[in-house]
């Protein structure tokens, strides 16, 4: 389980297929302090680290996980976001996040906003994700509060910080995020589908 709240980037210094499989290795300030064994919320995708050598580790996705999110889409030199799992009995200073990506999204605009930056994003709305106004979503990994939300959009402020400090200062229009939505809004929307 994580929090949504950005630890540091890493950045991806060698790509591996094998068979279905993507064996990403990442650099990070963090190498020295992850075992094998260990998760590690990468964009927001959580994967295992399988081999660590000096400041380099590597982590592998499976068919499943690429095809619900960016991650086999990184290039060798592209930072990544990454958190290490929520320790119990810690603050909780985003929400509860999974690590478990249900889609992807596009991000359609950004503004300006004097002194925010407002990113907006389309994704494929199926019934069972949604966002509301003030709720919580995550993006590539990073916890934030929907804005604007529609049925299948929505925008989030940025404040200059998290923009430094995370891929967002990388996103173009265009740019492929993978999106968490909040977990207690899937099971209410689960449950509502349910009763139809």
């Amino acid at each position: 389980m994580f929090t949504g709240i950005i630890e540091t980037l890493g950045t991806v210094k060698g790509i591996e297929r094998e068979k279905e499989n993507l064996h990403l290795t990442i650099q990070s300030t963090i190498t020295n302090e992850l075992k094998i064994d260990q998760s590690v919320a990468h964009n927001g995708v959580c994967l295992t680290v399988v081999a660590i050598n000096n400041d380099e580790y590597t982590v592998t996705a499976i068919k499943e996980t690429l095809d619900k999110t960016n991650i086999g889409d990184l290039q060798v030199g592209e930072e990544v976001n990454l958190e290490r799992a929520m320790k119990l009995g810690a603050r909780l200073d985003g929400h509860i996040v999974q690590g478990h990506v249900d889609g992807t999204g596009v991000c359609k605009s950004i503004e300006d906003a004097d002194g925010s930056t407002v990113f907006t994003f389309s994704y494929n709305f199926d019934g069972s994700n949604v966002t509301i106004e003030k709720g919580s979503i995550t993006i590539n990994g990073v916890s934030l509060t929907v804005v604007n939300s529609k049925k299948d959009e929505f925008s989030v402020a940025i404040i200059p910080y998290t923009f430094e400090h995370t891929t967002f200062k990388n996103f173009k229009v265009g740019s492929k995020v993978n999106l968490e939505f909040d977990v207690i809004g899937k099971y209410v929307a689960r449950l509502y589908g349910l009763r139809e």
